[in-house]
């Protein structure tokens, strides 16, 4: 489930020693898509989905830092509808946010998940460094439960047209096949 951990990383605030550290794992692969292919040597993810995530970092990786940065901002932090805070997106600001979010924050540590405190635990790039550490069918299911936030998430970042809505498509699509085969 190492790709998730890659799509965490793509959906967070492009630090300069990630995007760095992106380019030289690229460069070692030869192409992004042979290190996403290497990232998912478990064949979890589809073609389809290793073309979306590699034409993701080509793009990101053709920006410059301070583009990469702007981009990022301009998305996630200037549009509320945008929001990766999950539950921003079921409760806005209103005051029951807060048990929810204690209540993810205690899930995620019954599996022994240490995240850093001064993140909340509804945002997704820390959900998917989560779901990372899960098996398939475990990761399918955590996702299952975010499918209709990740679906109006998608939604508002397609009429933005966003190249992150194709990651946030990937990602709710891994938790809709625990509902196909059920």
């Amino acid at each position: 489930m190492k790709l998730f951990k890659l799509i965490s990383l793509l959906l967070d605030y492009p630090d300069d020693d990630e995007l760095a550290g992106l380019q030289r794992a690229v460069d070692d692969a030869g192409r992004a898509i042979d290190l996403i292919g290497a990232i998912d040597n478990e064949g979890i993810f589809s073609k389809d989905e290793h073309a979306a995530i590699a034409e993701f970092v080509d793009g990101l990786l053709a920006l410059d830092s301070t583009e990469a940065k702007s981009r990022y901002v301009q998305t996630f932090d200037m549009v509320p509808e945008h929001s990766l805070h999950l539950t921003h997106h079921i409760f806005g600001e209103e005051k029951t946010r807060g048990p929810a979010l204690i209540d993810l924050s205690e899930y995620l540590k019954s599996y022994g998940f240490k995240h850093d405190e001064a993140e909340l635990p509804d945002f997704l790039p820390l959900i998917l460094e989560f779901v990372s550490h899960l098996d398939e069918s475990e990761a399918a299911v955590f996702l299952g439960d975010t499918g209709k936030v990740l679906k109006v998430l998608a939604g508002n970042l397609d009429k933005a047209g966003s190249p992150y809505a194709k990651l946030i498509h990937i990602i709710d699509n891994h938790g809709s096949l625990i509902k196909l085969a059920a």
